[in-house]
């Protein structure tokens, strides 16, 4: 195999080359919105100029919350160009949730748009705070301003485009700052999911973002012609890393905004996507089960990127055979892509594991409590480290300290299988292992055997608490269009099938699921069925009964424990 050679550089130096090399080609595309790689770059430019002029240098963070579109990756590169540091916000998050991020990250600027203005009113800055004023202090105290490029005229408590305007620094001024940037300078603060804990700003250098970005494209072949979509959001650090390869490869960047899965064909196809970066199965799944998918020609596409379950992975690639489908392992601290399938692996392979690790990155599978190296084919905990590697969570020294080991292992608290060629298989968290009666289980081994039911669409397995087996599963299930099913059926369907520790004593439907960008908040889940069983006085689930196992624990109702079938 060809040596690819390092190519490490800052992100607006990044942008700014492919401006030279192709001016007038598409970087991105959002409904109603496109921007050439000329046009991406003097805005980015632009905006970094603007935040000088309000006092934005070296280190300080710049939070963004804005819809998903081509001002929020301007406001993104401009503010890195700079040498200030990017702060994605959750545009899902609201009042405290904001001011959190906020006050955590010490951002100096709020960079939103005039509808989330409301949103943010607490985190305005207050000019007098006497008592004579009222002495209101902002609730994000190092905040100077928030700004809002859109109207002209400075909307109450924040900077307008006007000021913007007359304020921003000279080329010449930008040119000194940028030339200033170090490659291993924090460029963006991406907060982890929350899926599991409180989320922590997992700070990314400029050097780790563009390596991953240079070998996705060198991984899947990318050329300038690839037309990449993808609906992961872009305060999501897959959602960013998906924008930068292409940004890497001089390929367009196709993004829905707000995603619609009734509109997603439609883009898919005037948009003569090349390569689909669907990533979860709650985007792409319900685009694949539209009643009218056939309908569509996504012939041009060529490579899908997903992960799931080996059975739904099937699944996804039989709908589109002509492409090469291909899955991960990934997460914040690593830039998003640790492992990545390559396209000519075994289509088993791509099926059952999350791939190689990408360039320059080494991991290890160890016991998690020796710090071992385990056999090829043996669960243990993943550990990392390399170029694309965060450097710590953000004013958060203890925390990071935990997470890693003394000579500089990332401790990742998943739980991976390698296989004898040293691709990765994800398992599970190991805050996501449950312990029932002492045997160890991996909700996502049983979320796999559930997804397999004809009836089950989506599901999420967590720990609730029981007196006899300290905890059990509890599956919270939601029903595929037009089918039911009830859940004792559930539990018939794993009687027999799995052991019996692994089936769930209690089944809940829901409709939507508590999420994090993309993924479910399982402690919320927790947190339900916990509180359910409490106010009901359910202290043990009794015993099963279904098929094969007549003498085990029987799951309770939801109506034997005062709760609606539908959560």
């Amino acid at each position: 195999m060809t040596r690819r050679w390092i190519e490490a550089t800052t992100l607006g130096d990044l942008v700014g080359r492919r401006a030279v090399e192709r001016p007038e080609a598409e970087a991105l595309v959002f409904p109603g919105e496109r921007v050439t790689y000329a046009g991406l770059a003097a805005r980015s430019a632009r905006r970094a100029r603007e935040l000088a002029g309000l006092g934005v240098g070296q280190g300080d963070r710049v939070a963004i919350l804005l819809p998903a579109g081509a001002e929020l990756l301007v406001t993104l590169l401009g503010t890195t160009t700079l040498g200030a540091i990017a702060v994605p916000v959750n545009a899902r998050f609201r009042g405290t949730e904001i001011v959190g991020v906020l006050a955590g990250c010490g951002a100096r600027v709020l960079v939103t748009a005039p509808e989330l203005l409301e949103t943010v009113e607490d985190c305005l800055p207050v000019e007098d705070c006497s008592p004579v004023a009222g002495g209101r202090r902002p609730a994000a105290p190092e905040l100077e301003h928030v700004v809002v490029p859109a109207p002209a005229a400075d909307p109450p408590g924040a900077v307008g485009a006007d000021r913007l305007a007359a304020g921003m620094v000279a080329t010449a001024v930008l040119d000194e700052l940028a030339a200033a940037v170090r490659v291993r300078d924090t460029a963006v603060l991406v907060h982890t999911s929350g899926t599991t804990a409180a989320p922590k700003g997992a700070m990314l250098a400029h050097e780790a973002l563009v390596r991953l970005a240079f070998g996705i494209g060198d991984r899947l072949g990318w050329t300038p012609d690839e037309r990449v979509w993808t609906a992961i959001p872009l305060f999501h650090g897959g959602g960013i890393t998906f924008a930068l390869s292409c940004l890497a490869a001089g390929a367009t960047f196709v993004h829905p905004g707000f995603f619609d899965p009734g509109s997603t064909l439609e883009q898919l196809t005037e948009e003569r996507v090349t390569v689909a970066l669907a990533a979860f199965e709650t985007i792409w799944m319900p685009v694949l089960n539209r009643p009218d998918f056939a309908a569509f020609d996504l012939s041009r596409i060529r490579q899908v990127m997903a992960v799931g379950v080996p059975e739904r992975l099937r699944d996804m690639a039989s709908r589109l055979p002509q492409a090469v489908h291909v899955s991960c392992v990934a997460m914040t601290e690593s830039s998003a892509f640790l492992t990545l399938n390559r396209p000519d692996d075994p289509a088993e392979a791509r099926a059952t594991t999350g791939g190689h690790p990408m360039p320059g990155m080494r991991c290890r599978v160890v016991d998690p409590e020796t710090g071992a190296d385990v056999a090829p084919g043996t669960p243990g905990e993943l550990w990392f480290r390399g170029p694309n590697a965060f450097d710590g969570y953000f004013r958060d020294p203890a925390a990071t300290a935990a997470a890693f080991t003394d000579d500089g292992w990332f401790r990742t608290g998943d739980l991976v299988v390698a296989d004898d060629d040293g691709r990765l298989t994800f398992r599970s968290r190991l805050k996501d292992m449950l312990k029932v009666g002492g045997e160890n289980v991996a909700a996502a081994e049983v979320e796999g055997f559930l997804l397999g039911h004809p009836a089950v669409d989506l599901v999420a397995v967590v720990a609730a608490p029981d007196a006899h087996y300290v905890e059990v599963p509890c599956a919270f299930v939601r029903r595929r269009p037009g089918h039911e099913v009830t859940a004792q059926e559930l539990i018939e369907h794993c009687l027999g099938r799995i052991a019996t520790f692994r089936v769930p004593r209690y089944v809940r439907f829901v409709e939507e699921f508590p999420m994090s960008g993309t993924k479910i908040k399982k402690f919320e889940l927790r947190e339900r069925i916990a509180a359910e069983l409490a106010a009901a006085g359910i202290a043990e689930a009794p015993r099963l009964q279904g098929p094969g196992s007549p003498a085990e624990r029987t799951a309770v109702p939801p109506e034997q424990v005062g709760s609606p079938a539908e959560a």
